[in-house]
């Protein structure tokens, strides 16, 4: 059998393309598992965020005596196709996280014969890491930054006189973007180990411009999180944390070039 490593452009290519079609069978598989479950998963992962019971606010509730009364909403859906519309983006979205560690583990056995064996050994593991920093974004966006930011805006209101009544569009997407990025945020220390390993920046570089990272965590923890500044600490922090761990990592790559 040839090997991989030499193998010509066109067999990269067709090695490329059968890994993204088996990444996008297992998503078509796992979204079309999600489609059929929707009305349970609807109402089950994302409509009882938007009550007291929920675990976040209980917890809330019993250790820190912040406890919330019902929030005000109602749904509804303004355009002709807005709810099926929501159920594919759910369903897609859902095939993504649930499938995250397969389709990772596609794309890095497609990069992994080009690397040398020092390389292999060094990124031993990766794909466990990879995703289990993924999916402790997901769950700190789901437990966290989401049901905050739903209570903030579904408890505020200018006048008693106006209802919340979200659009199932708004409801769904501030949810699924909220999760969705918080996953991707707590990729940072993966990400430094790769731009540490081409040489991009060191160690030196994070820390000499850690303020600055600190201004821009601020900025983003602002976008994805009600505007008070209690949610946008509690956002901040871990993601704080994370850049601390990427300096660490990066520290360890450099040991290991020398």
């Amino acid at each position: 059998m040839e090997d991989q490593g030499n193998m010509p452009f066109l067999n990269h290519l067709e090695e490329l393309r059968w890994r993204l079609v088996r990444a996008a069978i297992a998503i078509l598989i796992v979204g079309t598992v999600i489609w059929f479950y929707q009305e349970t998963i609807i109402n089950v992962v994302f409509l009882s965020m938007a009550k007291k019971e929920f675990i976040t606010f209980q917890i809330m509730c019993k250790y820190f005596g912040i406890c919330i009364t019902e929030i005000p909403i109602k749904f509804q859906s303004m355009t002709v196709s807005g709810q099926f519309s929501y159920a594919l983006m759910m369903s897609f979205l859902g095939g993504i996280v649930l499938t995250f560690p397969y389709l990772f583990y596609q794309i890095w056995a497609f990069v992994r014969p080009g690397l040398k064996f020092k390389e292999k050994n060094l990124a031993r593991g990766i794909v466990f890491y990879v995703s289990l920093l993924f999916f402790l974004g997901i769950l700190f966006g789901y437990y966290i930054v989401a049901p905050l930011s739903i209570q903030f805006f579904g408890s505020y209101q200018m006048s008693s006189k106006i209802e919340n009544i979200f659009t199932v569009n708004s409801y769904m997407s501030t949810i699924l973007s909220t999760v969705f990025y918080c996953g991707l945020f707590f990729l940072l220390p993966v990400v430094t180990y790769l731009l540490t390993k081409i040489g991009l920046f060191d160690s030196a570089f994070l820390k000499k411009y850690r303020k600055h990272a600190i201004v821009i965590i601020l900025i983003l923890a602002a976008i994805i999180t009600p505007p008070d500044v209690i949610s946008q600490i509690i956002v901040s922090i871990p993601i704080l944390i994370l850049y601390e761990i990427g300096i660490v990592v990066s520290k360890r790559v450099e040991k290991q070039k020398k």
